[in-house]
């Protein structure tokens, strides 16, 4: 096996970044760090780690720089649009050294991914349905796959754990630009009151699931998921400055071009820190636009069992898309997402969506399906020791392909 030589940048808020790098280094690679808070490094504790502190617009110098001193074939980071990363990246494919990008699966909750030089929207898997039907001559059909617990209170946990040092971050990497927008404490004060709101509304939310699933054949419904508004799926690969704005947008459209019978039912994430209040913007808009009686909101709910009776899927690029898909949902995509391919969502305008009856193409879909994963997708999870575990035997492999 031939050495490389692999330069960890940021990673998701585990030991997961620890652990794979000590296992590749257990195999013979290089294994380096770039540390870019305190956090960071109280995480990765393997040594071999530079400290950048800022300011931002030195940051192609210091790549530079490290992928020179250090004979650097491979970086690795989670997350391809964070400040921290793109100049990194960048230089890369310059200097053709292979990037390595983690991210959430495409397949959750089971999946990991792992994709070469980017994610989502910078994905370079191809938008032709041809391709795939080529393709999937040529990969293994996924029947199954390695499953585990993963409780919310792990990831919590490890995410209280990485921030906990913000105050150090302030005096020691204070010139350094986070993806996050929200300081830490904020976000984990408004974490509990959306945890208060979605325990005080739980008994509405499933009432309200079960009417509108109940008077579904007279009232037909569309789904409309909320993603983060701080993804980098809203962000950077949409045409929306918010998630409140792609919000607006859908119910706007709605009002003007929906069937009067139909209704359109919007669910918050399930991980939102409750930074928008979406259930007061809602209410606000639906009066505004003579709607009232046709929009629904759940703080909590069963996305599946929805899914199993919907007219049809809303989404901006959020992987409950690929969910309806799963559920044979018409689905139309407002961004860029790996899965908006003709055949697969539509592919008019919203205003058309309303009233097509044109689904998904689910032997397309299964071939889809079984090359994303054959390509980009890594079973496993970052924050239990067992996923972390299954993530890091499967990922090895890829990392080392050349």
């Amino acid at each position: 096996m031939s050495q490389q030589r692999f330069l960890f940048l940021q990673g998701v808020c585990s030991p997961f970044f620890r652990q794979l790098g000590l296992a590749l280094r257990n195999v013979g690679q290089v294994v380096r760090k770039v540390n870019f808070n305190v956090g960071d490094s109280v995480y990765w504790r393997l040594g071999q780690a530079a400290t950048f502190r800022g300011p931002m617009d030195t940051l192609p110098e210091f790549y530079a720089k490290q992928y020179e001193q250090h004979g650097i074939s491979d970086i690795v980071l989670f997350g391809d649009c964070r400040p921290v990363h793109s100049p990194g990246i960048e230089l890369a494919k310059q200097l053709g050294i292979r990037v390595h990008v983690f991210e959430e699966g495409y397949f959750r909750p089971f999946w990991i991914t792992l994709e070469r030089d980017g994610v989502n929207g910078n994905s370079t898997l191809p938008k032709d349905p041809d391709w795939y039907r080529q393709q999937a001559l040529q990969v293994t059909h996924f029947a199954s796959v390695q499953s585990f617990e993963s409780p919310f209170w792990k990831r919590a946990a490890y995410d209280i754990g990485y921030n906990f040092w913000f105050g150090a971050n302030a005096l020691l990497h204070s010139r350094v630009k986070s993806h996050v927008p929200y300081h830490p404490v904020r976000e984990y004060i408004n974490y509990v009151g959306r945890g208060v709101r979605t325990l005080w509304y739980s008994t509405e939310s499933q009432r309200t699931q079960a009417q509108v699933i109940e008077e579904a054949r007279k009232h037909p419904f569309y789904l409309l998921p909320l993603q983060l508004a701080s993804d980098a799926q809203i962000v950077h690969h949409s045409p929306f400055s918010s998630m409140l704005a792609a919000m607006l947008h859908v119910l706007e459209s709605f009002a003007r071009s929906a069937p009067k019978h139909s209704r359109l039912v919007v669910k918050i994430h399930p991980l939102d820190p409750g930074m928008v209040n979406y259930r007061r913007q809602l209410r606000i808009s639906a009066r505004q636009l003579d709607i009232e009686g046709r929009v629904f909101f759940l703080e909590s709910g069963n996305t599946p069992a929805l899914l199993n009776v919907t007219k049809g899927v809303v989404t901006v690029n959020s992987t409950v898309g690929g969910s309806a898909l799963v559920h044979n949902c018409p689905t139309i995509t407002l961004g860029e997402a790996i899965y908006s391919i003709p055949g697969l969502t539509f592919q008019g305008e919203l205003e058309q969506f309303w009233h097509t009856e044109a689904k998904p193409d689910v032997k397309l879909f299964r071939k889809f399906r079984d090359v994303v994963i054959s390509q980009t997708q890594i079973n496993g999870g970052f924050y239990t020791d067992v996923a972390i575990q299954h993530a890091i035997i499967n990922s090895i492999d890829k990392l080392l392909e050349k």
